[in-house]
């Protein structure tokens, strides 16, 4: 069992907090269920693993044909989000939370979301996918544009060539905003 939170801040997003069992022996959780995601929502086909070393930041990257389900099992990372979506009703909106390795909690990203984290300690973050790898929806925007008012943990993160070449979102080519 999980208690599902819509993000209020962004529509489409769900915040996951699985139920944690524990005992002598450790403890379990279920990380996942389709069925946790919003109504509508593709099956995900897909499954991808990162580990990340602290002060590193990756992103933001959106996808116009791809959702994501964040799962952080060590560690602490700083998630953020920006609603790239011309349709939506709160594009415009950015949204951070805190993923991490004791809390257990999932992070669903509708596409159209940028999304990026920047890793507060070593950590290894895993992501689930409704679509397969496809490098013409590796889409991103710049990690500091002062559009989206995210306050990241730390000033000068360890970043990507990608990353750093991110535009800002008024940069982004009309043909390439998610719908």
């Amino acid at each position: 069992m999980a208690t599902l939170t819509p993000a209020p801040e962004i529509a489409g997003v769900v915040i996951v907090e699985p139920t944690i069992w524990a005992d002598a022996r450790g403890m379990f959780a279920e990380t996942f269920r389709q069925e946790w995601l919003p109504e509508g929502s593709p099956t995900m086909v897909q499954g991808n693993r990162a580990d990340r070393q602290a002060d590193t930041l990756v992103g933001l990257h959106y996808h116009r044909f791809q959702a994501d389900y964040w799962y952080v099992p060590f560690g602490r990372v700083l998630a953020a989000l920006h609603d790239l979506r011309k349709s939506s009703p709160t594009r415009g909106a950015s949204l951070t939370v805190e993923l991490n390795g004791e809390q257990h909690r999932g992070l669903y990203i509708p596409r159209g979301v940028a999304h990026g984290f920047y890793a507060i300690t070593d950590a290894t973050i895993t992501y689930l996918v409704d679509n397969y790898y496809n490098p013409d929806d590796e889409l991103g925007v710049a990690w500091d544009d002062p559009a989206m008012g995210i306050d990241w943990p730390g000033r000068d993160p360890i970043l990507s060539d990608r990353d750093r070449a991110n535009p800002l979102i008024a940069d982004i080519p009309p043909e390439l905003a998610p719908e």
